[in-house]
C-alpha cells in the first residue's frame, strides 16, 4: 500500500495548487511545489513558487481509509491515512499539540471528546494481582489473594454460602429395557456415517 497523508491548505494556496495541476500549468507563474521538514519531523515549510508557508504534521484522531477506482464501479483500498499536513498563513500560530482535535468531516468535530470511550481508572496493583491469580488458576492452582471485600459484601457471602444446601440431584426414573437391540451395544450415528452425500 502507498503512504498517504491529507494536505490541508488555506483557500488562496488551494487556488494556486489547482492552477499548477491544471492543463495550462505552463502559463502559471507557480512552477514549483516543495515541502521541507525540520529535524523534529513535525514542523516544516510548504513552498509554492517564491512563497513560503509554515506547515505542521498532525495525527488524526482516527484512521481514514483511502480508495481509488479504475472502472468507476469497483473501489480498491490504497492506504490508511493517519496524519495530516496543516499549512498555515504566515501570521498564524503553530499548534502546540501533536493530535488534531477534529476529524476530516463535520460529524467528526471534536471526535476524541465526543465519540471515543474514556480510559477506565484502574488501580495497577489490582490489575497485577488479578493477573497473577488468573495465571495460578489456569495452571491448576488456587487463588492466593482471595479478597472477599471486593464486591462490598464481604463476610455476608461466606455466611450465606454455608447456609445454602446444594441442590439435590433429581432422581431419574428407571425405564425398562425394551430389548430392541437384542444385547447389541448401542451404535451412534457418527460411527456409521453415510457417505452418500
Amino acid at each position: 500500500m502507498d503512504e498517504q497523508f491529507i494536505l490541508r491548505v488555506p483557500p488562496s494556496v488551494a487556488e494556486r495548487i489547482n492552477r499548477l495541476l491544471s492543463e495550462n500549468a505552463s502559463s502559471s507563474e507557480d512552477k514549483s511545489l516543495d515541502l521541507e521538514f525540520s529535524e523534529d519531523g513535525r514542523t516544516g515549510t510548504f513552498v509554492i513558487g517564491n512563497d513560503r508557508f509554515p506547515a505542521s504534521v498532525l495525527d488524526l484522531p482516527c484512521v481514514v481509509e483511502s480508495y481509488k477506482t479504475y472502472d468507476d464501479s469497483a473501489l480498491v483500498k490504497t492506504a490508511d491515512v493517519g496524519q495530516m499536513i496543516l499549512v498555515r498563513e504566515s501570521g498564524e500560530a503553530s499548534p502546540d499539540v501533536v493530535e488534531y482535535r477534529h476529524g476530516l468531516t463535520p460529524p467528526m468535530r471534536d471526535a476524541r471528546k465526543r465519540r471515543f470511550r474514556r480510559e477506565p481508572d484502574l488501580n495497577p496493583e489490582l490489575v497485577q494481582r488479578v493477573e497473577k491469580d488468573l495465571v495460578n488458576i489456569m495452571s491448576g492452582g488456587t487463588v492466593e489473594n482471595l479478597d472477599a471485600d471486593v464486591n462490598g459484601q464481604g463476610d455476608e457471602n461466606a455466611r450465606n454460602a454455608n447456609k445454602k444446601a446444594p441442590p439435590a440431584a433429581a432422581a431419574k426414573p428407571e425405564v425398562p429395557d425394551t430389548g430392541d437391540n437384542a444385547g447389541e451395544p448401542d451404535g451412534s450415528d457418527s460411527d456409521d456415517s453415510d457417505d452418500s452425500m
